[in-house]
């Protein structure tokens, strides 16, 4: 009778390189999946303390309003028409957090992202695992992008609500006096949210740069709303003229545009692609940095 033969299958042996040099199993795709890093992050202390400042601050605004003598009628500022209806205090609430607040948001959460892992020791373990330092600062990344959008979210979501459910579902009336009816507003509202968003890509850029070049978190976190700050200052010197223009503050605000019937978009589109060319620079950067970088801690 003829041999029969028998076919062999070898498992997959973890820990055995490959002819290429890659450990079997092993896959750089898989590892520090984004859903893990989420889950790491929002068990932090420091997440949760933030978004649930966010999603307090409209409730203490409402209560300043509430508490406080109202002598500001018919002025023609945000705070003036804040409690004109929902949407007004929407807005201001938007407003007031801009230039400060939702800075030092992003800055925390983008800033924390590498610096973090250097400052408890943990970050040459997950470069050993190893993670790819490509991969470990895109997903930290996405993670920080996502939690900072959830945040301002939150911020004009909740304010939105509690103005409506206080002020009434009035129209939204801009400091020029010109009125808005509630579906307009609302559009309007959530347009302005997503420019924040852009307009804060350059912060983000600089506090991950920063986060790659220090140990301290709180360095990196302070560094980009000091520059933040700065930029600010600069740019209330009228005698710079247009070179104000080039600064990333600039057009922080320019949002208010969508706050009239005759929406005028340059002043916003200018201010995006100032954000996201600051926001390329300085991520461009931050990749260079972190793959040249001799980690110790």
């Amino acid at each position: 009778m003829p041999e029969k033969e028998t076919a062999l299958v070898r498992a997959p042996q973890l820990g055995v390189p490959n002819g290429d040099g890659a450990v079997e199993g092993y896959s750089a795709k898989r590892t520090l999946p984004m859903r893990v890093e989420l889950a790491r992050q929002l068990r932090r202390v420091r997440t949760r303390l933030t978004l649930a400042f966010l999603v307090l601050l409209p409730l203490l605004l409402l209560a300043a309003f509430e508490l406080g003598e109202d002598d500001s009628r018919g002025g023609r500022t945000f705070a003036d028409m804040a409690t004109a209806s929902g949407l007004n205090f929407a807005v201001f609430t938007l407003f007031a957090s801009t230039g400060f607040l939702l800075v030092v948001v992003v800055a925390l959460f983008f800033g924390d992202t590498v610096a973090s892992e250097a400052s408890w020791s943990s970050l040459k373990y997950l470069l050993a695992a190893p993670v790819p330092r490509i991969r470990l600062l895109r997903q930290k990344a996405k993670v920080a992008a996502l939690l900072s959008v959830l945040g301002i979210v939150l911020l004009v979501g909740v304010a939105l609500a509690v103005g409506v459910f206080w002020f009434g579902t009035g129209d939204l009336i801009s400091t020029t006096g010109e009125a808005l009816t509630f579906p307009r507003g609302v559009l309007s509202l959530g347009a302005a949210t997503l420019y924040v968003a852009i307009h804060l890509s350059w912060i983000a850029g600089l506090a991950l740069f920063l986060s790659v070049n220090t140990d301290a978190p709180l360095g990196a976190v302070g560094g980009a709303v000091l520059i933040s700050i700065l930029s600010e200052i600069i740019d209330q010197i009228s005698a710079l003229g247009d070179l104000r223009n080039y600064l990333p503050t600039h057009f922080s605000t320019a949002y208010s545009d969508l706050l009239s019937e005759d929406v005028d978009p340059s002043s916003m589109i200018t201010g995006c692609f100032s954000a996201l060319a600051y926001a390329a620079v300085f991520t461009t950067l931050a990749i260079w940095r972190f793959n040249r970088k001799d980690i110790t801690s």
